[in-house]
């Protein structure tokens, strides 16, 4: 049976790369159905501020594989991103992005590259959950899932054993986010006991891009949470030759998508000069995701010999390795001519014996034991000294005292420092001590008296032990 496979032209360069990918894929492999939808700038234009309609959702979800194009979202309010609804909306949990070095044929000061990103695609500050809580404070959740975590985490290794991939690191920063990228990390050491052939390595997030800038060939596989990912796969990119040269899967359960991770280039759009070397290599790995190895290893040669004879796209064009400057289309002929050569020099990674990767169902565990021990209880308040506003919170409900105020985080209250500089938004917390729990109950009490007294209260946050361990954050200087 041959695939059906959804595609997206998309906008800028997308429809020109699009082309030139099809021609290419249509030629190795004749038997490829296609199946075409709308997506990004005429769709919102058309009033669906989510960027695409029912007949398009239907075509993905029936087909399972989308080949998509880069997408413009329009500028302004009220449009939100259509990749990130995608990959939420189709549970596409793994972003996997290769980047490889092409030296000498594309300049790189990195020879010896070949580093994978594996990023977790649906969760962490990508959810998208933004409040202006006062006239000068906006905050954006951090969302970290167990599930999310193992699933993410699991991929990697499994993508590794797959690919015959040696290492896999863990890029977080635990050392200040202890709640959230502390529970990724701790994931990671336990999942990667179960792989005991494959070597697990840690690094906070800032060196460990530090020494991908400077030595990247360290690297094997890295696995990270979703913002970390973003950044990263882009460095990895850049670094081994060009952002337009690599490719991009989102992989879920039963639907996966596949992209260059570069973005649609309006202006450049319709000068037939775009490199679609980054929307093949998306290509590529959608067609070992289906099966299709013979002709994805097929594919991949050709391009490699494509770069070796020296026929590039202008944007990797150089006057002393480059022979020949081609067009989007010219650059497709070129690869479509030499399928059935191998490269000479370039030594790519090889997927022509990769298997399909399969990840554990997600076990919910039993629940820890749960006890309230406090309330975070947030103000909007200006114009007033940690020691006024403390004074006001602690004529409030006896049943829970005041402990600690914060400003941005930092203590303030008690004994903090006049010199630390304060916004008008206050986290004011309340705790009983001695291992006792708060009764829920105490807690709408509490903010009823704030009420009562004129204190606007924003938010509140409760404060939980697990399984007797502390599972909120201290506040800076605490």
């Amino acid at each position: 049976m041959h695939p059906t496979i959804t595609i997206a032209r998309g906008d800028g360069i997308g429809p020109e790369i699009m082309e030139a990918v099809l021609r290419i894929l249509q030629a190795a492999d004749p038997t490829l159905q296609f199946e075409e939808i709308t997506l990004g700038e005429r769709v919102y234009l058309s009033g669906i501020t989510s960027g695409i309609g029912p007949e398009a959702w239907d075509s993905i979800r029936r087909n399972k594989v989308l080949l998509k194009a880069p997408i413009t979202t329009p500028s302004g309010g009220g449009y939100k991103s259509l990749n990130v609804t995608l990959r939420k909306s189709l549970g596409l949990f793994a972003n996997v992005r290769p980047s490889f070095s092409l030296s000498p044929f594309v300049p790189t000061k990195h020879p010896q590259m070949n580093v994978v990103v594996i990023r977790e695609n649906e969760e962490d500050l990508y959810a998208g959950i933004e409040h202006r809580q006062t006239d000068e404070v906006v905050q954006c959740l951090k969302l970290i899932s167990r599930p999310g975590c193992e699933r993410i985490v699991n991929y990697a290794f499994e993508y590794a054993r797959a690919n015959g991939r040696k290492k896999v690191t863990c890029f977080i920063k635990d050392n200040i986010m202890k709640q959230t990228d502390g529970l990724f990390h701790e994931i990671f050491k336990t999942i990667s006991k179960e792989y005991p052939e494959i070597q697990a390595e840690s690094k906070i997030v800032d060196i460990g891009t530090a020494l991908i800038a400077s030595n990247p060939e360290l690297f094997d596989v890295i696995v990270m949470p979703n913002l970390y990912g973003d950044v990263v796969s882009d460095v990895t990119a850049q670094i081994s030759g060009s952002v337009g040269l690599a490719g991009s899967a989102n992989i879920g359960e039963s639907i996966s998508m596949f992209e260059a991770i570069h973005g649609s280039a309006p202006d450049i759009a319709g000068q037939g000069i775009a490199n679609p070397s980054g929307l093949l290599q998306g290509a590529v790995m959608m067609l070992n995701h289906l099966g299709r190895n013979e002709v994805a290893h097929t594919i991949q040669n050709a391009w490699a010999y494509t770069l070796e004879q020296g026929i590039h796209t202008a944007d990797i064009f150089n006057p002393l390795t480059s022979k020949q400057k081609v067009s989007t289309l010219g650059f497709a002929e070129a690869v479509i001519a030499y399928l059935g050569s191998k490269p000479n020099t370039l030594e790519l990674p090889n997927y022509e014996n990769s298997k399909p990767i399969q990840i554990k169902p997600y076990q919910r565990k039993p629940a820890g034991a749960k006890k309230l021990k406090g309330v975070d209880v947030f103000v909007d308040c200006g114009g007033i000294t940690p020691d006024e506003l403390a004074a006001k919170m602690q004529q409030l409900n006896d049943e829970i005292g005041l402990t600690m105020i914060t400003n941005r985080g930092v203590k303030v209250w008690p004994n903090g420092f006049e010199e630390t500089f304060c916004t008008d938004h206050w986290r004011c917390r309340f705790e009983i001590p001695n291992g006792k729990a708060v009764v829920h109950t105490a807690i709408p009490k509490l903010l009823s008296q704030a009420i009562d007294k004129g204190i606007e209260v924003i938010k509140t946050e409760n404060l939980y032990e697990f399984d007797g361990i502390k599972s909120y954050s201290a506040g800076q200087g605490q």
